[in-house]
């Protein structure tokens, strides 16, 4: 399309896609789903202790309103009219957990990320409280075992540990939310009547929210002594939460009274960007951590082998709410991360893929990044990162190859638990995510899998997602949800080239590392929580 005629594209939906590792914001013509422009920042994460994540939540903040401030500009340098932008979704990092003071609305503390460790001990206290010490004691209202992933443990610790935080509480100052929370709050007027309020898939995420009862749940909410008034109301996916206010930050004034329309946590934005509409259908996203959903309709079905129950979405007020099968592994994109930061054995993300290349084995090298324990199928928090099978012969290439095979095996593990819970094995595994721009990977994914891998063109699906919910919201009605509606995707397929023997054999060998990398921590070491 000419740069002269773009003025005329209608209706334009904007997405703010807050992350783990960063923060975007993408413009969408709602009518053919084109991404027309985007923008992106990275996150720093801090690390104050072995074990411990967290994110500055005004950082966060910032970096989206630099997100959509950079957008805007490139939309008007594409002679593109951003008062056409007549909605935004938000898609965000789940259950990472953040309490600030409705009063100054300042952050009383850093968010504390998904994948922290430090509640272990909070864990194994609540633990004790429980009739056999069973982790699953909530699973039939939650869908969730008990786990220092979920917002609730996270919030038990701030409420233990930050004093400023239990003042607040007193007060009547406080307010919790997980990042989709704190954002909208804060883009509607923050201390200045920003709306409170969370979406159905994100609240499913705390182990406080009943997802049958779609409420939060008195009984869990009393177990954890959490006070329900500092709670945000759980709205669905898919409707008008409240305007865009206008910000100093913002040099254009752009989006000031835009409807901010459609909210969902990122692994159902994705589930809804990849059109996975229909009972059974699946989407794997390869971000910081991997998460496979597979949605099961207006059913919830409870896991006998390792995976979360979770809302896949609820697209409007009064429409119904459908259910998915989780399975969530923390450490995907992350070890390459750390291959840059920590060992500093590549410069760029993209420079493992190059070193992977280059050796096309890792020469019987296995890494388990268990940095946070493992999640599915496991949720053994005792586990730690593993690299095994070392030799003389073994270089940074091979390590480099086994980091791209850890997250292929990883999703084999959570993709043949979805298959023992279904029943029907998938016949093809649709991917989204950044790590989907690595060939490589997706080539030992399908090889791995033995099932044909499918990557849509457009790999900004999470974005989507948030943009369809936001552009098909009541009192917005600019984006159909009706599949003969909607734009037909291209894709990419990658076919298994492996045999399959050869495939086994590689994974049994992996299952035998995951065996080695369990029980290696406890909350009772003496190092445990102390910097080095």
């Amino acid at each position: 399309m000419a740069a002269t005629d773009r003025t005329a594209l209608g209706p334009l939906v904007g997405a703010i896609d807050q992350g783990t590792s960063s923060s975007r914001f993408l413009v969408f013509n709602a009518k053919t789903a084109e991404l027309l422009s985007h923008h992106q920042v990275e996150i720093s994460q801090k690390f104050p202790k072995e074990g411990w994540v967290e994110q500055d939540p005004k950082e966060i903040l910032n970096s989206v309103y630099e997100c959509v401030e950079k957008t805007c500009e490139k939309l008007k340098q594409l002679n593109i009219n951003i008062s056409d932008i007549k909605a935004i979704g938000v898609t965000n990092q789940r259950e990472t957990t953040v309490v600030w003071d409705k009063t100054t609305g300042e952050p009383l503390y850093n968010a504390i990320v998904w994948l922290d460790l430090r509640t272990q001990s909070t864990v194994d206290r609540l633990l004790k409280r429980i009739p056999g010490k069973n982790k699953s004691f909530s699973k039939f209202k939650t869908g969730l075992p008990l786990s220092t992933y979920f917002s609730a443990v996270k919030l038990r610790w701030l409420l233990d540990n930050v004093e400023e935080i239990r003042k607040a509480v007193d007060d009547g100052r406080a307010m919790f939310g997980t990042i989709d929370s704190w954002l909208i709050w804060s883009l509607t007027g923050g201390k200045n009547g920003g709306v409170h309020c969370t979406d159905v898939t994100n609240a499913s995420r705390t182990m406080l929210f009943n997802i049958h009862s779609l409420d939060w749940d008195p009984d869990l909410c009393q177990f954890f002594e959490i006070p329900e008034e500092i709670l945000p109301k759980v709205r669905s996916s898919s409707e008008i939460y409240g305007l865009m206010v206008r910000f100093l930050v913002f040099k254009s004034g752009a989006l000031t009274g835009v409807p901010i329309s459609g909210c969902l946590g990122d692994q159902s934005a994705a589930l809804v960007g990849q059109m996975c509409f229909q009972d059974g259908q699946a989407k794997n996203t390869y971000g910081t951590g991997c998460f496979l959903l597979c949605n099961t309709g207006q059913k919830s079905v409870f896991s006998e082998h390792g995976l979360l129950t979770t809302i896949a979405y609820k697209l409007g007020r009064d429409k119904p709410v459908c259910y998915a099968l989780e399975g969530s592994v923390a450490i995907a994109g992350a070890v390459v991360r750390w291959l840059r930061d920590n060992l500093g054995i590549v410069k760029s993300s993209e420079e493992v893929e190059k070193l992977a290349a280059e050796v096309g084995t890792s020469y019987g090298v296995y890494f388990v990044p268990a940095f946070s324990g493992l999640y599915a199928p496991y949720w053994e928090p005792s586990a730690r990162g593993i690299i095994c099978g070392l030799t003389q012969f073994t270089n940074k290439n091979h390590i480099a190859f086994a980091a791209l095979e850890a997250v292929c095996f990883q999703t084999r593990e959570i993709l043949d638990a979805m298959n023992k819970d279904c029943g029907i094995p998938l016949s093809q595994l649709q991917v989204d995510g950044g790590m989907t721009n690595n060939k490589i990977l997706m080539q030992l994914q399908a090889d791995i899998l033995c099932i044909p891998v499918v990557k849509p063109s457009m790999p900004e699906t999470t974005a989507l997602g948030a943009a369809m919910a936001a552009g098909a919201a009541e009192g917005v009605g600019v984006w159909s949800l009706n599949p003969g509606e909607m734009t037909a995707v291209t894709s990419e397929r990658f076919e298994p080239q492996l045999n399959p023997e050869e495939s086994e054999f590689r994974y049994a060998r992996w299952k035998k590392a995951v065996m080695k990398s369990m029980g290696w921590e406890t909350s009772e070491s003496p190092s445990n929580g102390k910097p080095k």
